[in-house]
């Protein structure tokens, strides 16, 4: 999972960057080398923990998530600029980094200005790709759904109204997943405060305009959790219980993008490997076998499942399976969180 930090200048999205990366990536205004930062994180499971400890495997693989912090445009623009909006298209969902903290050196903040701006700049930049496609097509035969389709989202987008809120099914969204529609992608508000608002409810006004817009929100103070994530964890933890957290940035904003794409794992173990791989809730066993290898997936016989609240208790898939907890399943079966999943296939 590829997740882009974005936002306008003095957002502090690279602060958001290096908290939850650990990176060192130059912040503040008008630091901006015109380049992305890359990083990536292991996603923390108990359940992964506590199977590594259970097989003592050669090798313990936790789920990733890649962040992309784009660069600023020149000067304090509140557009985005062409070559961000191209490298937008690129991820699987969008963190909007939205100033609500007080700086000096800046005008005082303005969240819902901030969100209605970027969502217009997500609009124009959609409504671009939709109206050149749809001129194509008027000069095209053959092609009456996707022109249907296409008339149907100039007309939302012209509206002001996201292509996520469009309620497209299944096959529309696959045949639109090619032109990484900005307003398609599942977007989290990552609302950077005061470190005294940190653990505060969000202003009513600025959770009213959230909720209009169906959009999760993670409050973060971005300095501060930039900072705290230095430190050792012990003494992380302290810090964060004296700001009133309970979990820390990172934690938070895991749990949130996971959420947001609804996102889950099963895990696989055994001595040479425990491992939690990353799939989308209500997918099959088959297409879980492909997440592994396509082999698998061509070959699949079917899946040995057990839950994995079964398989730590009982300490063994052998006692899981005298005791009746090991089932077999085909590749209809909807893989459940927390399976782990061993696969027969031949090829």
């Amino acid at each position: 999972m590829k997740i882009g930090i974005a936002g306008f200048p003095g957002s502090g999205k690279t602060t958001i960057f290096n908290a939850l990366t650990g990176q060192h990536a130059d912040v503040g205004l008008g630091t901006s080398s015109g380049k992305s930062n890359l990083g990536m994180i292991k996603v923390p499971d108990a359940r992964v923990d506590a199977l590594s400890e259970l097989f003592s495997p050669r090798k313990t693989t936790y789920a990733e998530i890649a962040f992309v912090d784009f660069p600023d445009p020149p000067g304090e623009s509140t557009r985005l600029d062409e070559k961000v909006i191209t490298q937008m298209r690129e991820v699987d969902a969008l963190a909007h980094a939205v100033r609500a903290f007080d700086d000096p050196a800046q005008p005082a903040p303005d969240p819902l200005r901030d969100l209605e701006s970027f969502r217009t700049e997500l609009v124009i930049a959609d409504l671009a790709i939709v109206e050149r496609r749809c001129e194509r097509l008027a000069k095209e035969k053959g092609k009456e759904r996707e022109r249907e389709l296409m008339e149907r989202i100039r007309k939302a987008l012209d509206a002001g109204q996201e292509i996520r809120r469009l309620g497209c099914g299944e096959e529309d969204e696959a045949a639109l997943a090619g032109y990484g529609f900005l307003t398609q992608k599942p977007r989290l508000v990552v609302l950077n405060v005061n470190e005294s608002r940190v653990a505060a409810p969000v202003e009513p006004a600025i959770a009213d305009a959230l909720a209009q817009d169906d959009l999760q929100v993670v409050v973060v103070s971005g300095k501060v959790e930039m900072e705290l994530a230095d430190l050792d964890p012990a003494d992380r933890r302290q810090f964060e219980a004296d700001l009133g957290l309970e979990e820390s940035a990172r934690d938070r904003f895991v749990q949130a993008s996971y959420r947001l794409m609804r996102l889950m794992s099963f895990l696989t173990a055994g001595e040479d490997e425990v491992r939690a791989w990353t799939i989308r809730r209500g997918e099959s066993a088959l297409r879980a076998a492909g997440k592994i290898h396509s082999d698998i997936a061509r070959g699949f016989i079917r899946a040995e499942v057990i839950p994995y609240a079964d398989l730590v208790e009982l300490g063994s898939e052998a006692k899981c399976r005298a005791a009746g907890k090991l089932r077999l399943e085909g590749k209809d079966y909807v893989v459940a969180d927390g399976d782990v999943v061993h696969f027969r296939f031949n090829v």
